[in-house]
């Protein structure tokens, strides 16, 4: 057999974890070759020879990941014979989406992955066979990726508030009496004890088998299948505290009185701040998929198309290889394509990311999703659907989207210890103390004891706590880390690699130099006429030069007579006088010298800056320059940079001589020139393969470099596209905001190293004491109530060391 690749939807996945264990369990049936799970779109891509997809399935739902399936049914034009029921049978499961097919004399019903075929699709697999179909019953469309997203956080968010309004009772009744004086005495003297206890069973039970089920459906299934995950954990910890409260609750006399306590607050806390850390990661991916949505947008619906002596509007997705299609001025490009008519200026902004719009002429390429300038033209389409340029780079932000994180999050990879040897220990307490001859009930409490003192609420909030206060700091300085891991990759970063227009520099042409000819007019003399000359000018450049005269005052002179000149500049009268602007080229045609400023116009060129002469009467008159000037915070933070030990680097689209004289200006050693987006992509990867690399930019043409490096920050001042691909944003468009991000993250870090190593120092330091290893020499044991004590306490640590980063300077 050939190998075959599908693509099944698989929603079950919440964590790096999960796409791992995907990935193994399929790649662990005979004859799958590759697998590789995407979390963010929540699918699993997987090419394979041999198994049937019912048993890649199956194989899944085995793991706890069932993919999503649809049904369909197609009516047949005709009854269908036995034999040829068998082959329409065998036709369609040739399709590596299909899972089963039951056929009867006048419908097919299809069992089928959700998302990796259409039914249209499937009456195209039996029309070979002379078997006419229609599909009867058709799936819902399918939701695009940033609907689910937020189709989920707002379950997730009806699941926290339905949690916190239930918890909220349940923690005043049982942390009342320690927080507030005489709250345990009033609590006595009205509903009395054994009531305050029976509405923490009934509201921490609604919290736990309502919002909290999620846990025990995820968790408690990982632990059976022995892959233990942090659901396993707080389903673990809220079961035990929940257990242990309710019996003490419904059956009091089989615990000892000085053991009985309840600890509700603990198990329904404990779902609630994980959901409210889950609703908030939630919130953060929700608008991933929309740089997706957005780079889709850039292609225009229809297309003007010659079909013979007429132009028709079709439809994009109808265009082929070889179609004529007229270009009007400001339309969108629909698809690559070569010039056959007209001459013009074409936007490569979303690709090229340089502000200057590129000449075309005939026999050029074009680029689809470019927008035309003023000029109409006529193109001859070589490449649509998936073989143009746009859509490899939606192709290349999806697939870098969904790649794998660079390192896993610390309590997931510690939980596949921790959970187990807890347990363990757990029966081995209780075990031990019956053997010892301490009855039922006191190696009970020993075992409860040792779950409640490693009940995972501390485990829980070190992470988010710390993530949620300090991407609340970042906002207050304009720093938008739009997922929580993020931060982590952030504080490990070796290599920072810039974008050059839009993000080092302005973004934009700009009149930086004006130097008179010596013995000729003023130079702003010079400038008002050349301005004038240029307002009647579609190039580029021309707008600098006319906004440049009037930054300085100047009215742009009445001209007339304006000629283009292609490839060397404009001529034309104003005032009276007679103008030739342009390259030296274009004065050297004229029979004008240019040895005057010879000299200044090398080193204008050595700068990165374009010089542009002007002529004025047959005589030289002045030497401007235009360039793209570099932003006054650029040099600051790639200072900053190097001195928190972050090497820096330029990857641009724009020639090797302005990019390196822009990179010498700021301190850039390593320079990447000349590029486009699979260029910038491919040199994102040589720097990963040093070390953590983060990419800063604000183009369209950025977006495939954002997403393939560890760490995307967009300037906040850039395209949607760039903004939405990206982890991190600098609201407020300052480069400068990328050091005091490296510094924030490093410090959240540390905070969260350091709320993990108490969460289990506290926890861990006890389970001995729990389990009644000093009561042999003397010492205390541990009842659940301390265990409960110690637990409050770890956690309570953590949530006060994380707001201490309310108050970080950077």
């Amino acid at each position: 057999m050939t190998e075959q690749s599908t693509r099944f939807i698989v929603d079950g996945m919440h964590c790096g974890a999960c796409t791992g264990r995907v990935e193994r369990a399929l790649l662990e049936v005979p004859g799958v070759s590759q697998a590789n799970a995407n979390l963010m779109a929540r699918n699993v891509t997987l090419v394979f020879d041999g198994p049937a997809s019912a048993d890649l399935a199956a194989s899944l739902d085995q793991a706890g990941y069932p993919i999503a399936e649809a049904e369909t049914v197609l009516a047949l034009g005709r009854e269908a014979s036995p034999e040829e029921q068998t082959a329409l049978r065998e036709a369609l499961l040739a399709h590596p989406a299909i899972l089963e097919v039951t056929p009867a004399p006048r419908e097919i019903r299809i069992r089928y992955a959700q998302g990796a075929i259409a039914p249209s699709e499937m009456v195209k697999l039996i029309a070979p066979l002379g078997i006419t179909a229609t599909a009867r019953k058709d799936e819902s469309p399918l939701p695009d990726r940033a609907e689910k997203q937020e189709a989920e956080a707002r379950k997730l968010r009806h699941d926290v508030i339905l949690s916190a309004v239930l918890t909220l009772p349940v923690f005043v009744l049982a942390m009342g009496s320690h927080l507030i004086p005489g709250m345990h005495h009033l609590i006595d003297a009205t509903i009395g004890e054994r009531v305050s206890w029976v509405i923490q069973l009934v509201l921490t039970t609604a919290v736990l088998f309502g919002p909290g089920k999620v846990f025990l459906d995820l968790g408690l299934p990982a632990l059976l299948r022995r892959s233990p995950e942090m659901n396993s954990l707080v389903a673990l910890g809220a079961l035990a505290a929940w257990g242990y409260s309710t019996l003490v609750t419904l059956l009091p006399f089989v615990v000892p009185e000085a053991a009985r306590g309840v600890y509700f607050e603990a198990a329904a806390t404990i779902v609630t701040l994980i959901l409210l850390g889950r609703w908030f990661e939630a919130r953060a991916k929700g608008r991933a998929g929309e740089a997706i949505s957005r780079l889709v947008g850039l292609r225009p619906d229809t297309a003007r198309v010659e079909r013979g002596d007429q132009v028709i509007d079709l439809p994009v997705a109808e265009l082929a290889a070889g179609d004529l299609v007229h270009l009007p001025p400001g339309a969108r490009v629909a698809a690559d394509g070569i010039v056959t008519e007209g001459e013009g200026w074409i936007d490569e902004s979303m690709l090229t990311g340089e502000p200057a719009p590129v000449a075309k002429t005939e026999g050029t390429a074009i680029t689809g999703g470019t927008v035309n300038g003023t000029v109409p033209l006529v193109y001859r389409v070589t490449a649509t659907g998936t073989e143009t340029v746009l859509a490899r780079i939606i192709s290349m932000v999806e697939e870098a989207q969904g790649g794998k994180l660079p390192v896993q999050a610390l309590v997931d990879r510690v939980t596949r210890v921790f959970v187990p040897v807890v347990i363990a220990l757990s029966v081995l307490t209780f075990l031990i103390w019956l053997i010892a001859g301490q009855g039922f009930t006191h190696a009970m409490v020993a075992g409860i004891s040792v779950m409640i003192i490693a009940c995972p609420c501390a485990m829980g909030l070190a992470t988010p706590v710390s993530i949620l206060v300090g991407t609340g700091r970042a906002a207050e300085m304009g720093l938008l880390f739009r997922r929580g891991d993020a931060l982590q990759r952030l504080a490990e970063v070796k290599t920072v690699a810039f974008d050059k227009t839009g993000t080092l520099t302005e973004g934009h042409p700009t009149l930086t130099d004006l130097i008179a000819a010596q013995g000729s007019l003023p130079a702003t003399e010079a400038l008002r006429l050349a301005a004038g000359i240029e307002a009647r000018s579609e190039h580029p450049l021309a707008q600098a030069i006319v906004t440049g005269a009037e930054t300085r005052g100047l009215t742009p002179a009445a001209a007339k007579r304006v000629r283009s000149q292609t490839g060397r500049g404009l001529t034309g009268e104003a005032d009276g006088h007679k103008l030739v602007i342009g390259n030296a080229a274009a004065l050297a045609e004229a029979g004008i010298a240019t040895d005057a400023l010879r000299t200044e116009a090398e080193a204008l060129a050595a700068k990165g800056k374009t010089p542009i002469w002007v002529a004025v009467d047959g005589e030289l008159a002045a030497l401007m320059a235009v360039s793209d000037p570099i932003k006054p915070q650029a040099g600051e933070v790639v200072q900053a940079l190097n001195r928190a030990h972050v090497e820096t680097a330029m990857i641009s689209g724009d020639l090797e001589r302005t990019a390196q004289s822009v990179a010498q200006g700021l301190g850039i050693s390593h320079v990447v020139a000349g590029v486009l987006p699979d260029g910038k992509v491919a040199a994102i990867e040589e720097m990963k393969a040093k070390g953590t690399t983060a990419f800063v930019g604000d183009g369209i043409n950025d977006a495939p470099a954002l997403a393939a490096a560890d760490i995307g920050i967009a300037i906040g001042t850039g395209t949607d596209v760039a903004i939405e691909t990206a982890e991190v944003v600098l609201m407020q468009g300052d480069p400068r905001g990328v050091g005091q991000a490296v510094r924030l993250s490093r410090a959240v870090m540390r905070n969260i190293r350091q709320n993990l190593f108490w969460a289990f120092a506290y926890n861990v330091a006890l389970i001995p004491v729990a389990m009644g290893v000093l009561k042999p020499f003397g010492g205390p044991g541990m009842s659940p109530l301390l265990a409960a004590a110690a637990m409050a306490f770890s956690s309570t640590f953590v949530v006060a060391n994380a707001l201490r980063l309310r108050g970080l300077k950077l």
